[in-house]
């Protein structure tokens, strides 16, 4: 039996287009962070190949365990009565999550391809 962790994919956002990629816009009182699959090379984003969800964790600085700041789930992928690829609705794998910490650390982001599986990503938050 496989390792969880052994699962978790990675790579560089730029030259592969299913790694999340990590973006800090502000630093101060609060502070927000982009998240999305598919900047460099854009991810399909089809009924059948497509990014179901991703998640965002910050872990601070001298601290055991990460904290989940947020998820989000992309529901729409083309699909309606008339068959895949038909509504013409397709939501796109990108969030942005503001929150206030007082210490530096690292921003994880996982997110999860419906054919290719779960990769992943940080960046250093430096206050």
């Amino acid at each position: 039996m496989k390792d969880f962790k052994e699962l978790l994919q990675s790579g560089d956002w730029k030259g592969e287009k299913h790694v999340p990629s990590i973006e800090i816009k502000e630093k101060g009182e609060k502070v927000v962070v982009e998240v999305g699959v598919g900047k460099e090379i854009p991810h399909p984003n089809t009924t059948e190949h497509h990014i179901s969800w991703i998640e965002v964790y910050f872990l601070p600085e001298g601290e055991k365990f990460p904290y989940l700041i947020g998820k989000y789930e992309f529901a729409a992928h083309g699909a309606s009565t008339q068959g895949p690829n038909t509504s013409g609705v397709y939501t796109e794998p990108w969030l942005t999550i503001k929150f206030k910490t007082e210490k530096s650390g690292t921003i994880y982001a996982l997110s999860f391809c419906n054919i290719h599986g779960l990769w992943t990503n940080s960046a250093e938050l430096k206050l």
